[in-house]
């Protein structure tokens, strides 16, 4: 997105930690600016001027003017940038030279808008997939964001970046088949796990052991008891 935002810069001849060292010292970032088919140039900026530009709507998809002193002024972006993990302060910044007459591929927030019937009728649930698409287009057509009406999605329904509408010079690179956000039904709860273990247990419950009485066997071929004699 184009915008009438200038930001200064200073032309560096030297590089390394040292340099940067005292960049920072001065309140400054060390940043590259490059392409459109030209050298690229050291160079050192406002790290609060970056830093507005980020934290704007369009982010890094502005397109500022980068005026270079006793230099070139040329149309830019923020490709890159690095903030210091503990004071969050910007380390250094990538810029790419923009041609305004050349197409782009940049990657737009999506948002949606809207409750899907999937949601208030059915007792669904809607899931965010994906938050962003990437597009090709000219300089001066990059939106901000894309807003998307989920209302008419139901149950079993989604919404693709092939769904989002598009409009001038604007190109989908992104999957057509990419999923956005759908409508999806709740799990059925599961049976309560007092109830599951009552029947577990009830069904392997062991049998009560089998108690075996032994006694005394008869001898096989024992001789019967004596006849007491006559007389």
């Amino acid at each position: 997105m184009k915008t009438d935002i200038t930001v200064s810069a200073e032309k560096r001849d030297t590089r390394g930690k040292n340099e940067a060292r005292r960049l920072r010292v001065r309140g400054l970032a060390p940043a590259v600016l490059y392409g459109a088919g030209q050298d690229a140039i050291a160079v050192s900026v406002n790290p609060k001027e970056v830093g507005k530009i980020l934290q704007s709507s369009a982010g890094h998809n502005t397109i500022f003017q980068l005026a270079i002193q006793g230099g070139e002024a040329t149309p830019a972006m923020i490709v890159d940038w690095q903030n210091d993990p503990v004071k969050d302060n910007l380390l250094h910044v990538d810029l790419k030279r923009i041609d305004l007459t050349q197409r782009i591929q940049v990657k737009i927030r999506v948002a949606t808008t809207g409750e899907p019937k999937g949601v208030k009728i059915q007792g669904g649930l809607l899931e965010i997939i994906g938050r962003e698409i990437e597009i090709e287009c000219l300089p001066d057509e990059i939106p901000e964001s894309f807003t998307v009406d989920v209302s008419e999605l139901m149950i079993g329904q989604n919404l693709r970046s092939s769904d989002i509408p598009l409009t001038g010079s604007m190109r989908l690179i992104s999957a057509p088949e990419l999923v956005i956000a759908h409508c999806v039904a709740l799990k059925a709860e599961e049976a309560p796990a007092a109830e599951a273990g009552a029947e577990g247990a009830a069904a392997a419950a062991p049998a009560e052991p089998e108690v075996i009485k032994k006694g005394k066997k008869e001898e096989e071929g024992e001789a019967e008891p004596e006849k007491k004699k006559k007389g």
